[in-house]
């Protein structure tokens, strides 16, 4: 993973967070360099949020990000509505954007997590022609 420090580090987006939520976050992370080794990271302490994608434009090079929260993290999907979501776990109703709330470590292992951010690594490096 690559992280492009110009605007703060993924530190600065959890700071604040309770153990359980720095939790969640961290593992996400984990899990999104484990998917996409090669990901960008943008830290945005600003929005509270880290971006992941094929480069450091949020909006087009971005497929997931991390957002901490009081009690759960989202990780939310700038091209969610593309996503398959057999389990339908995706939620919001913005013209592309959806997202999930983790509430637990555990949710972190679930298969359908891992798979829709797969697909969401898929989805932007096929569009993007990667």
């Amino acid at each position: 993973m690559q992280t492009d420090h110009r605007l703060g580090t993924f530190e600065d987006v959890i700071a604040g967070s309770d153990d359980a939520v720095r939790d969640i976050a961290v593992a996400l992370r984990q899990l999104i360099d484990q998917l996409d080794p090669d990901s960008v990271e943008v830290p945005r302490p600003g929005d509270r949020a880290a971006s992941y994608g094929v480069g450091p434009k949020k909006m087009s090079e971005s497929y997931t990000y991390i957002m901490p929260l009081k009690g759960y993290v989202n990780l939310g999907f700038y091209y969610g509505t593309s996503l398959s979501d057999p389990n339908s776990l995706l939620e919001g109703t913005g013209k592309k954007l959806r997202h999930v709330k983790i509430r637990d470590l555990a949710a972190v292992s679930r298969p359908e997590i891992r798979e829709l951010i797969a697909e969401s690594i898929r989805e932007r490096k096929q569009a993007l022609g990667h």
